[in-house]
């Protein structure tokens, strides 16, 4: 079984793990904008997902020879540790349960403000229980004023959001009073109706903010960062939001905080067995057959709960079939490309922190400093924003930056 055992090692882990974390749910936000029902992509996601965690077992998992306390993954299948491995299918289902849940938040408040919010409850609880279930391996005077710069950076990011959206409403009011204007001066009383619900016309990314119309626009050549553009990408997506409740869409991203906040320190209770649960002599389950526990139970809910919103919507989205989904090739190679990402920035998260500590392991919530950078790159957010917006958006990267920086130097070293 492959070990890591030196700090440099963890935090190379780390870093690839926050690159991985970060670009998944921008993966599957594209899908979702580009019109694929979000039932067919998570299927698609949820077994190369799993596959990573078998790849990672069947290679770092069996290399070299086994040990007593450290046993290879086929040797360690066959111990009776199941009260690890209960708590390593504790962590799966609750990561299950959150990202099922951001998959609809995207839609309700936006890529970035989920980030940002289920990130901030991950450090602030998962962060605070991993110091204190790994002994206080982690350096307390570096750890917490870490979790305190993620803290102003996910304020920072709330402030993004809102200066951001407040530039989008700008730009589709001014879009309205144009067209409005058009139409006027041509003898057409009929105003345009961009600020109702009707007609189909979509709202916000992020915001919720109703639409104009999108009569008098060429969107073959809208230009990113126009209220054309946010127009055109509005009609193609597959989750709807008119009429929707804010309220609504900010609980779900909650639930998710909560859930991610859950699932590491499962993990590391699966790991390391704080709690004594396991029998005398029992070796603790190692890394790679915890994760491979964890991503089954993550499996079997992510599909189970898929198919049944086939049959069973939610959020005003088309029933379909499990026939329909085989059938649907549009897009499904990025749908399994963000189940290898998400698998094995777990993975990396995990191997990580399993010889750093899992609190600094819990930098890799610094995602939304990759989300947001394949938000600008790949969706054209923040483009033609105001002054105020991208002050304030680089002020909330350098803080992440910080943040990631403080809460690696804390890494510490467990004893094996």
């Amino acid at each position: 079984m492959y070990v890591v055992e030196d700090k440099g090692g963890a935090i190379a882990l780390m870093l690839a793990a926050l690159l991985f974390l970060g670009t998944w749910p921008a993966v599957l936000t594209l899908l979702e904008q580009r019109g694929r029902l979000p039932q067919h992509t998570y299927l698609d996601y949820s077994l190369t997902n799993l596959l990573a965690a078998v790849l990672i077992a069947l290679t770092f998992g069996q290399i070299g020879d086994s040990k007593p306390n450290m046993p290879n993954f086929f040797t360690q299948l066959t111990q009776d540790n199941w009260p690890s491995i209960l708590f390593a299918m504790a962590g799966g289902i609750v990561l299950s349960l959150g990202n099922l849940a951001t998959q609809y938040a995207w839609a309700y408040v936006g890529l970035s403000v989920t980030e940002v919010i289920t990130s901030s409850i991950t450090v602030v609880i998962g962060t605070t229980l991993n110091y204190f279930l790994d002994d206080r391996i982690n350096k307390a005077e570096i750890l917490f004023p870490g979790v305190g710069c993620f803290l102003i950076a996910v304020c920072l990011g709330s402030a993004v959001h809102t200066s951001n959206a407040a530039d989008n409403e700008k730009k589709l009011k001014d879009s309205s009073n144009k067209y409005q204007n058009k139409t006027s001066t041509t003898g057409d009383q009929e105003l345009s109706k961009g600020v109702s619900d009707e007609a189909g016309i979509p709202k916000d990314l992020e915001n919720g903010i109703s639409h104009v119309s999108n009569a008098d626009f060429n969107v073959d050549k809208a230009k990113a960062g126009t209220a054309e553009f946010l127009i055109q990408l509005e009609k193609k997506r597959s989750i709807k939001v008119l009429g929707s409740n804010t309220c609504l869409g900010l609980s779900i991203v909650f639930v998710a905080g909560i859930c991610f906040s859950l699932f590491s320190p499962a993990f590391n209770l699966a790991t390391n067995d704080q709690w004594h649960a396991l029998k005398e002599g029992v070796p603790h389950l190692v890394v790679y057959t915890a994760f491979f526990y964890f991503s089954i139970s993550c499996f079997v809910v992510g599909i189970g709960l898929n198919i049944w919103f086939l049959y069973k919507p939610v959020l005003g989205l088309p029933s379909s079939s499990f026939a329909a989904y085989l059938k649907d090739w549009k897009g499904r190679h990025w749908a399994l490309l963000a189940g290898l990402l998400c698998g094995f920035g777990n993975g990396f998260q995990f191997m990580g922190g399993q010889a750093a500590g899992y609190a600094a392991a819990d930098s890799v919530q610094a995602l939304p400093l990759v989300s947001t950078f394949w938000g600008i790159v790949l969706f054209g957010e923040y483009r033609r924003s105001s002054r105020k917006t991208y002050v304030l958006l680089v002020s909330m990267l350098f803080m992440f930056i910080v943040a990631v920086g403080v809460l690696m130097a804390s890494s510490g070293h467990r004893k094996t």
